[in-house]
């Protein structure tokens, strides 16, 4: 399904609507839908009865009387009930002349196939969603077909020679949604057939005649959609925390609404913050969409978004079996039957994880994300996790694997990560981040602050930092350094990355809290103390709430000369994520506001630790 969360940003507020039938000379018609719907089945099937019209549509034989009157009265049909000239041009104002296909996006929630395939090209029966999607938009004489193309495009190109499809490349498919990928087809909107790639339909949902422009949804309750049917089959916006009915992705834009569909799409798309947005955004007008309602069966559509909706329509496709699964397989000993009820995590930094059942018990596999064999040695990590596992620091381990860092742990139930503003989250946090320090376990290898900001940033694919002043932050982060080397330090294993998102709290039956510290890929020999530094950059914290942690750690007895360092740390973690928050932005990773508070750590926290080093002296 499409999942479209409200957006109080473009004002969705819940609407509704008198009794009457909307009637379409609105936009460009003369008629009521339920009127378009029986004019269009006397099309279709001229020797239909009213009987028959009222069992296949639904609606009351009081109701296809009025219809039918009103259309034999318009002319549209004739006293026989066939259908007129007047009536057979009316349809053809309409005729679908073309389909554009979104095919464009990642396919996230795929895992852990995502990689290996992309959505379109999902097999089922043999046969490719998107091919089979074409060939049913052919059978409903809609040759005319635009593909929007940006993950694994190559894979697409063929098919502009197969069926004569154009291809429109969208070159930022990794951090835009589809209303950015039907933007780049504006011009041919208009007739036209919208839809995602990777729908299966049981039934045809295309034909050769339609009459006003609709949108397609089921009667499953989704409260992740935006948009309820009402009994005169408009769409209305739902109100905040409203559930809705399930979205399927699939449309259809009759010539009197593409000019406000082109608009809204123009308008939506001058601000960046809407460049995630799905493309049913553009059909918005106040507080309703300009497409009417299809409803269809959920049995009849699936919008293969996952690996379990991929098995329930073909478990015996070849696309079905990966690295990933067959790690699980080897690791825990079982088949692949066993692995259930797989699901997407929320998207890392740097990795993908899902979490899925095997035999009763929950785990979550980590997969290495594209690149970081580069950044962080899966061998070390892999010692890290030797030493520490089963000492309850870390989750349950169940496989690692030093080469390319997948990772299988056990999942914990009813957890959830530390809130850096809860008094209560934030002391067991800090509690257990001591409790781990004073193990002293040693490794073999070290963590360099330095070192590693240097080679952030020679992963710049720019020439110089987006701040004007870096050099002499620079400049200033570096003259810390021979205060810090100069103070007695206790070296042991510190976590580095110890982020208040990398501490998760479990409870148990009793009500016994339980503090997990997870995510140790750059785990190594370091000052203990550089973790204490960590926590509270990523939390942001002001001075205060960065004192009180320390007093927290420290148990209101830390020495000036310490506390004068932890500064010093905290302006050289700044600039570390600093200068990581800017390598990320060349992979199209925005942080915004928080990239420029890191960068002010490393430049306000200079000038206070200076002037803790200048009073200690």
């Amino acid at each position: 399904m499409v999942v479209l969360k409200y957006n109080k940003t473009n004002c969705m507020l819940l609407s509704r609507f008198n009794n009457d039938v909307p009637m379409m000379h609105e936009r460009g018609a003369s008629m009521n839908v339920k009127e378009c719907e029986i004019l269009k089945m006397l099309l279709e099937s001229p020797y239909v009865d009213k009987q028959l019209i009222s069992d296949l549509s639904g609606n009351p034989m009081g109701v296809v009387d009025r219809c039918v009157r009103s259309l034999t009265d318009s002319g549209h049909i004739d006293e026989s009930m066939q259908v007129t000239n007047k009536g057979r041009d009316f349809i053809k104002r309409s005729t679908p002349r073309n389909a554009i296909i979104l095919a464009a996006g990642t396919g996230q929630r795929m895992i852990p196939i995502n990689t290996l395939y992309t959505k379109g090209m999902l097999e089922v029966g043999n046969v490719t969603l998107i091919e089979r999607l074409i060939r049913q938009l052919q059978v409903a004489g809609v040759n005319e077909i635009h593909i929007v193309v940006g993950f694994m495009k190559e894979e697409y190109e063929a098919l502009g020679d197969k069926y004569n499809v154009h291809i429109i490349p969208n070159r930022f498919f990794r951090e835009r949604d589809s209303l950015y990928s039907l933007s780049l087809a504006a011009d041919y909107i208009g007739n036209s057939y919208i839809l995602p790639c990777d729908l299966w339909c049981r039934i045809n949902p295309f034909s050769r005649n339609e009459m006003y422009s609709w949108y397609m949804v089921s009667e499953i309750v989704d409260d992740d959609s935006f948009v309820r049917v009402d009994n005169q089959l408009q769409l209305n916006v739902t109100a905040p925390g409203s559930a809705g009915n399930t979205m399927m992705g699939i449309g259809y834009i009759s010539d009197p609404d593409a000019e406000h569909v082109r608009s809204r799409m123009s308008e939506l798309l001058q601000s960046p913050a809407n460049y995630n947005l799905p493309w049913e955004y553009s059909l918005v007008n106040d507080r309703k969409l300009v497409a009417y309602a299809r409803n269809v069966r959920s049995c009849d559509m699936v919008d293969v978004n996952t690996y379990e909706q991929l098995r329930g329509l073909d478990d015996q496709s070849n696309q079905l079996k990966s690295y990933s699964i067959a790690i699980i397989m080897s690791s825990l000993g079982i088949k692949e039957r066993d692995i259930t009820e797989i699901a997407l995590m929320k998207k890392g930094v740097t990795n993908r994880s899902f979490i899925f059942t095997a035999k009763k018990k929950r785990y979550i596999m980590r997969i290495p994300g594209e690149g970081t064999n580069k950044l962080i040695n899966r061998r070390q990590e892999a010692l890290v996790y030797d030493l520490i596992n089963g000492k309850n620091i870390c989750d349950d381990v169940a496989y690692i694997n030093p080469d390319n860092g997948y990772k299988i742990t056990r999942f914990i139930n009813n957890a959830r990560t530390c809130d850096p503003y809860s008094p209560d989250d934030v002391k067991r946090c800090i509690e257990k981040l001591r409790w781990f320090h004073k193990m002293n376990l040693q490794v073999s290898h070290s963590f360099d602050i330095y070192r590693q900001i240097e080679f952030y940033q020679s992963l710049w694919e720019h020439d110089r930092s987006v701040y004007e002043d870096y050099r002499t932050t620079k400049s200033n982060v570096h003259l810390l350094k021979s205060f810090i080397d100069a103070q007695p330090k206790e070296l042991c294993l510190s976590h580095i990355d110890a982020v208040h998102d990398n501490f998760l709290l479990s409870e148990d039956e009793f009500g016994n809290v339980q503090v997990r510290i997870i995510d140790w890929e750059f785990a190594g020999m370091q000052d203990p103390h550089v973790d204490i530094a960590m926590f509270c950059v990523d939390a942001l914290y002001d001075r205060k709430q960065i004192d009180d942690t320390i007093d927290l750690y420290f148990k209101d007895a830390c020495p000036p000369a310490v506390r004068a360092k932890i500064y010093c740390y905290i302006s050289v973690c700044g600039l570390l994520r600093s200068n990581w928050c800017e390598f990320r932005s060349d992979s199209g990773v925005e942080f915004g506001e928080y990239a420029r508070r890191q960068y002010q750590y490393a430049t306000d926290f200079y000038e206070i630790a200076k002037k803790a080093i200048d009073e200690l002296n």
